[in-house]
């Protein structure tokens, strides 16, 4: 791919095709495309410190996802990040937001350093820092959006999320500002490793036990998403629809003052 239009395209196809198989990698891929909207908006005004460099990590990183996608699709091998994310939009009883939640640890937590430092090329990090913040950035305000308005797709849930306070990240163990964090700490190891690959294993692994507790958040907690999803929609095409206008609502303006 060339450019950021082209993976958009990629992305529409990936929606649709998830939307006829009901298929709820769908709802992962409606939060990712409108990430890249986002970021191809932000590209097309001059957000960015790098626009052009901005639009390379942006084809790094989503190759990234297709790659796995279809690697996933035709039984190939893949991360086993992406392995726990894709087996779980399989199986009944996972709330929505834990769909998201492990789409975004496997693409951050894992994805995202590699591609920083591929689209560096070698050039050192800390150019790329502010931009690399910027697409947390986009995605935290967008994640925290949709909580906020869960509660149409997913009743109990929104009301959980205004009695935890703030808290609710203890419910499905997963901070989008320890990911970036992390994400970023990666990337300046996988930019200095002398054994690349020795270096994907084991971070593969480590992001792996974190989509794990996503999975399983534990038996208390674990009792409450199974509540949860009792009340949330079943129908994968409708969640997707509602999903698709709550990311846009949730989609951040202006960059300069976002906050993640």
């Amino acid at each position: 791919m060339s450019s950021i239009e082209e993976v958009i395209a990629r992305m529409d196809q990936i929606v649709a095709d998830c939307r006829t198989q009901k298929s709820r990698i769908g709802y992962f891929a409606i939060l990712y495309r409108q990430v890249t909207r986002r970021i191809k908006e932000g590209i097309d005004l001059g957000e960015f410190e790098d626009n052009a460099r901005m639009e390379r990590l942006d084809i790094i990183f989503a190759q990234r996802f297709f790659d796995a996608y279809e690697n996933y699709l035709s039984d190939n091998t893949t991360s086993q990040s992406w392995l726990c994310a894709f087996d779980a939009t399989k199986k009944t009883g996972k709330v929505i937001l834990q769909h998201l939640l492990l789409g975004i640890n496997a693409h951050i937590n894992l994805d995202l350093g590699i591609a920083t430092v591929q689209t560096t090329q070698g050039n050192g990090l800390e150019a790329i820092k502010e931009d690399f913040d910027k697409i947390n950035i986009i995605l935290a305000s967008m994640v925290d959006g949709v909580k906020a308005n869960l509660s149409i797709i997913s009743p109990l849930f929104g009301f959980l999320i205004q009695l935890a306070d703030g808290k609710d990240e203890l419910l499905l163990n997963f901070s989008i500002q320890i990911a970036r964090d992390g994400a970023w700490e990666f990337a300046q190891e996988y930019s200095t490793t002398q054994d690349i690959d020795q270096c994907f294993t084991v971070r593969d692994q480590a992001i792996y036990r974190i989509a794990n507790k996503i999975v399983n958040p534990g038996k208390f907690f674990g009792w409450i998403v199974f509540i949860i999803n009792l009340t949330e929609w079943n129908s994968i095409p409708e969640v997707m629809d509602r999903l698709e206008g709550i990311v846009r609502k949730a989609t951040p303006n202006n960059l300069r003052t976002a906050q993640l």
